[in-house]
């Protein structure tokens, strides 16, 4: 009987392996070469997946970021499973976008080293414009959701206050992200956490009333 070979596995097993030396030696450390030994796989098989440096990045950001979104939706089934309010799903979500600790710095240093290749790649541009608007998306959508709940005022643009709260957690993800040690600052973490609540907060100022 022929061997099924599972290839959405052995592309995330290179992805894990990019993300690995991202994380720890930077993206200009990434080549065929030391992804593969990473990886434990021969270079011949990189290659097969991933003709170039870019895919492999392409494909790689694609995981980061799917792995934050399915996060995310987990949150929001737990959410509704304890009946908390959006507020702090919004808060949480957000949250996971921040390099506030080793797992959530290694996505980011992904995120960063992805979008510093964007400026000459139109295929890696929009890949990242399209994760930005979706995003934004998601969060004019709990917007929304709050304004049907209680907890945000009938007349808040939602597009706007998305744009505002995406607007800000990236900003402080570069900011946090930006510093060389591979421990996050326990005091800059906490006081962009505070930042992000004190905004959400500001956004989703009234009491949930969907569980009444």
């Amino acid at each position: 009987m022929p061997k099924v070979v599972d290839h959405q596995a052995r592309r995330i097993q290179v992805a894990d392996a990019v993300q690995e030396l991202i994380t720890e030696q930077g993206l200009d450390r990434v080549t065929v070469a030391r992804t593969a030994s990473t990886a434990g796989v021969s270079v011949g098989h990189v290659q097969h997946y991933f003709p170039t440096k870019d895919e492999m990045l392409l494909f790689t950001h694609e995981r980061v970021v799917q792995q934050i979104l399915d996060r995310v939706s987990a949150l929001g089934e737990r959410a509704t499973r304890q009946r908390l309010p959006i507020r702090d799903v919004v808060v949480e979500g957000l949250a996971e976008w921040l390099p506030v600790d080793p797992r959530r710095r290694s996505a980011h240093r992904v995120v960063l080293a992805f979008l510093g290749r964007t400026v000459d790649n139109p295929r890696l541009a929009q890949a990242h414009a399209e994760t930005g608007r979706l995003i934004r998306s998601m969060l004019a959508t709990a917007v929304h959701n709050g304004k049907e709940c209680g907890e945000v005022p009938d007349d808040a643009d939602q597009d706007l206050a998305a744009l505002e709260l995406h607007s800000l957690a990236e900003g402080l993800a570069l900011q946090l992200g930006s510093d060389p040690d591979p421990d996050p600052d326990a005091a800059a973490s906490r006081a962009a956490l505070a930042l992000v609540t004190a905004r959400v907060q500001a956004v989703f100022p009234g009491r949930c009333r969907q569980y009444e």
